[in-house]
């Protein structure tokens, strides 16, 4: 598998993830029908409290559809392994987009040694200056590679698509932003094993560029590394990744709580092997935003379903808002 928890994670509609989002309801004893008046204001009033506190997040829904868009195109491509020609059409459509929403592009191609023989690979990586003369780096991360799978057709909308497409998705909106911090968007290649998941099969794209970023001396001027990874889930549960750095998840987790998006950032733990790994390793703040229950126990994950329908703007439009509350966050530190 890509990413094994030590203990399984629990399926959606278990008792620990429907107890955090759909809390039993004790009934209630009669009351006057004043004081049932006064509850239903009250109730009304917290709810439209909570639909705003979250639509003022980013002020619209732009976010979320924007991205979906991204995602619908990607997916129209086919399944998008390295090397792969679909794949190579989808490096062009990333390059394209970042660059006419106003960043600096660069393509950072590599050879990566596969169970399969050599294959091409290339990092994609956004840069938008900070204001300050020493500026550090906040980066944004995704994969965009889809597994390679003979047996079926693998459309990778959330595995892949989803991280993706909500970068392209901010792009814009960070664009416009003035940060003491630099931000770079990065699009990761070779996330996926060609055959098993192993250190040697699996995050090509993260272990060169974390490598390239020590050789460089630039760990020290990286302030934080966040990783998305299958955010697109209409049925949205991210949960705490215990390999990611503590103070670096707090931040987001407090932050979500703040935006009202605490039953979509759970408290729950998993251990997840993901991009972030090797930027952990360079010793970079690194978190992994993963939604790894996808479908009943998980069964959508590297599979035919993995389609479109099961994504929705909504859920990409929390992940967006989480994202640029916590880059806002970690500039202000």
């Amino acid at each position: 598998m890509r990413r094994q928890p030590k203990k399984n994670p629990a399926p959606k509609g278990s008792v620990q993830k429907s107890t955090s989002r759909n809390p039993k309801r004790r009934r209630a004893a009669k009351r006057p029908l004043i004081g049932w008046a006064a509850a239903a204001v009250a109730g009304i009033a917290l709810i439209c409290w909570g639909a705003l506190s979250r639509q003022t997040a980013s002020g619209n829904t732009a976010t979320g559809e924007a991205a979906f868009e991204h995602v619908r195109q990607m997916v129209s491509l086919g399944p998008r392994p390295s090397g792969s020609t679909a794949h190579e059409t989808m490096q062009r459509y990333i390059v394209e987009q970042a660059e006419a929403a106003g960043w600096t592009v660069e393509q950072d191609r590599f050879t990566a040694s596969t169970p399969n023989g050599p294959v091409p690979m290339n990092n994609i990586i956004a840069r938008h200056p900070g204001s300050s003369p020493d500026a550090r780096v906040i980066i944004l991360a995704a994969h965009y590679d889809t597994k390679l799978f003979n047996e079926f057709r693998f459309l990778g909308a959330n595995d892949g698509a989803s991280g993706a497409g909500l970068l392209l998705a901010l792009a814009p909106v960070l664009s416009q932003r003035n940060y003491q911090h630099a931000v770079w968007l990065v699009w990761l290649d070779g996330e996926e094993a060609f055959r098993e998941w192993t250190d040697t099969d699996s995050v090509y794209g993260s272990r060169h560029m974390a490598a390239k970023l020590q050789s460089e001396g630039a760990v020290p001027n990286i302030e934080a590394f966040l990783l998305v990874d299958m955010i697109g889930d209409r049925d949205l549960g991210i949960r705490r990744e215990s390999n990611s750095t503590p103070w670096l998840t707090d931040l987001v987790w407090g932050v979500a709580r703040r935006l009202g998006h605490q039953r979509h950032f759970l408290n729950s733990t998993h251990t997840i092997s993901d991009d972030h790994l090797p930027f952990l390793a360079a010793g970079i703040p690194s978190v992994d935003l993963i939604d790894f229950d996808y479908g009943t126990a998980g069964s959508y994950w590297h599979n035919a379903a993995d389609t479109l329908d099961k994504l929705s703007p909504e859920s990409l439009q929390i992940v967006g808002d989480v994202l640029l509350e916590s880059v806002a966050e970690l500039d202000r530190r």
